[in-house]
């Protein structure tokens, strides 16, 4: 049986993504120097936010390799990543694709809430980011951070400061404290200095560690 394919991902640039890097650029030295050295690249995410959830679960603590081999296997059985696809399937018969028995109930979990309507997708674009955050992490296995993720690669929200994510703070670390330890304390106060484009700057810290961009 051929794979299906993958999940496209969003090429657009967002709307505000260019008055964030010249507002950055001319509040903060950092950014000033960090910014142009990236050209034209931006922040890119996924349309479909259930595929994207899901994803993000079967990412949980494992690498991006062994990810993207699960996450093959997960198509495989459940081609069109649905959500009543996924609960006809079921959490046992999930586990087979190389997830663990609690991903796969998560997973699970997860087509449940959005099968049953728990969750109000549609109206998401309009929610301010805390009501998204706190409907989200209703749902097993998806904490804080994998809300903000999404608010950032699904909803491309400008202003997400992901305080738990290690990689800000270690780019916090390198380009502000010169290699430092920075505590979240430390850390949202270099990101007052971004508001209201935290996001965008967030997206600088990865990239000045890894200039590969992300794709989520």
């Amino acid at each position: 049986m051929p794979r299906p394919p993958k999940t496209v991902p969003t090429v657009s640039v967002p709307e505000y993504w260019d008055q964030a890097k010249l507002e950055l650029m001319k509040r903060d030295r950092i950014m000033r120097k960090l910014i142009p050295k990236f050209g034209d690249l931006h922040l890119m995410g996924r349309g479909d936010p259930f595929t994207t959830l899901a994803r993000s679960i079967v990412g949980q603590q494992i690498s991006v390799k062994a990810a993207e081999t699960v996450w093959q296997r997960f198509l495989e059985l459940c081609p069109q990543c649905a959500p009543a696809q996924i609960l006809k399937v079921g959490d046992v018969k999930l586990a087979t694709c190389g997830l663990s028995k609690r991903k796969a109930e998560y997973i699970n979990d997860l087509a449940q809430h959005f099968n049953d309507k728990k969750v109000h997708v549609a109206s998401w674009e309009e929610m301010e980011d805390e009501a998204v955050i706190a409907e989200l992490i209703q749902i097993r296995g998806i904490g804080r951070w994998t809300a903000e993720m999404f608010l950032i690669f699904n909803l491309r929200r400008p202003d997400v400061l992901p305080l738990d994510d290690v990689g800000l703070l270690r780019g916090i670390s390198i380009n502000y404290f010169s290699g430092e330890p920075v505590s979240r304390s430390d850390a949202r106060e270099v990101a007052a200095n971004w508001e209201p484009w935290r996001t965008v700057a967030t997206w600088y810290m990865w990239r000045s560690l890894d200039p590969v961009p992300v794709e989520y």
